[in-house]
């Protein structure tokens, strides 16, 4: 006889995996140190500001690092400078300042004492080492953001040579100008894009709640000690901190426990505002779960409210919950589940 291998008795389960992306704009307005420097660099001005120990920063800060002193002494930095420390980008990501490969830099510009962060251009990692004098490309079309410095390309100026020891003062040598700071038009607010690539895999807990999902159950984990049950289950108890495997039902019905209003539409969610995001606690649930609440105007949502989920034909999560009919839910029922 032969015995069959444990891995082709019990294949193991599919290990699932979702590619997300979470990305937003991020608006915030400029005191006068930033808003000179962006507007400086939309100019082909860098400015760096000097601290009350005589130190010059680049890129700016209003507060002294060291004092917490404001600061608002602005000087004129050069735009070429050394390279101190850098690292080889062999595989640039979308919105990184260049698309072949590249190195992150921190350069000492000439008359600052800190270095400034960013791209440099560079045939290969065999061609980049620290202390080699680089300057500052200018983009085509500036607007006042660090974007308009494009990158950074290696320079080899006469008086320097090709590269600089970065443990010298050379940075320092000139007293840089001191600049006033005023620009015509300047730039007083900027919208940041932020977006973050990963790969979602949820592990053994959530992935049977995901498929379970997809059967049009809700399922939960209950902890051996306390005795509440998780949905979503997390493969352990947060407050036990034991480990969690026994697979309950819950719901399907359930009760809005808190709710908020929702009034600005997102982007790529085909959903008119306002509308209403609970969390809802399903009927033998012990911490409440989020969803979007429909089939009530949104002002008529209130807590206790008993609900109930709808399935979209192919969906593999409920679309939404709506009022089952039923009357509202005593507040001491939830009320622990807040």
């Amino acid at each position: 006889m032969s015995a069959t291998p444990a891995s082709e008795a019990h294949p193991a389960p599919e290990v699932l995996r979702a590619p997300l992306v979470l990305e937003f704009p991020f608006t915030r307005s400029l005191g006068p140190v930033q808003s000179a420097f962006l507007t400086g660099l939309r100019e082909r001005t860098v400015l760096g500001v000097r601290t009350t120990a005589g130190r010059v920063l680049v890129p700016p800060v209003e507060y002294d690092p060291e004092t917490a002193e404001e600061i608002r002494d602005l000087v004129e930095v050069g735009t070429a400078g050394t390279v101190t420390t850098w690292a080889w980008n062999p595989r640039p990501r979308r919105g990184q300042p260049l698309a072949t490969p590249f190195a992150w830099v921190l350069v000492r510009l000439d008359g600052a004492d800190t270095a400034l962060l960013h791209a440099l251009d560079a045939s290969g990692p065999d061609a980049v080492r620290t202390g080699m004098r680089v300057r500052v490309r200018w983009a085509a079309e500036r607007a006042g953001a660090i974007t308009d410095i494009a990158c950074f390309e290696p320079y080899e100026d006469g008086g320097r040579g090709p590269a600089a020891d970065p443990g010298t003062d050379e940075g320092t040598a000139t007293e840089p100008p001191a600049h006033s700071g005023e620009f015509a038009d300047p730039v007083t607010g900027i919208v940041a894009p932020a977006r973050l690539d990963y790969t979602y895999t949820p592990g053994r807990a959530q992935a049977r709640f995901i498929n379970a999902l997809a059967e049009r159950r809700t399922t939960g984990e209950r902890c051996p000690s306390c005795r509440k049950v998780y949905v979503p289950p997390r493969g352990a108890c947060p407050t036990c901190g034991i480990a969690t495997s026994e697979q309950v039902e819950v719901g399907p019905r359930g009760t809005v426990t808190t709710y908020c209003i929702v009034n600005i539409k997102a982007k790529n969610l085909d959903i008119e505002v306002p509308y209403v995001y609970a969390h809802i606690a399903l009927d033998g649930a012990g911490l409440a779960l989020h969803g979007r609440i429909g089939g009530i105007p949104y002002d008529q949502v209130r807590m206790g409210l008993r609900v109930e989920p709808v399935w979209t034909e192919s969906g593999r999560h409920p679309d939404h919950y709506r009022p089952t009919g039923e009357p509202d839910a005593d507040y001491d029922t939830y009320k622990e589940l807040l």
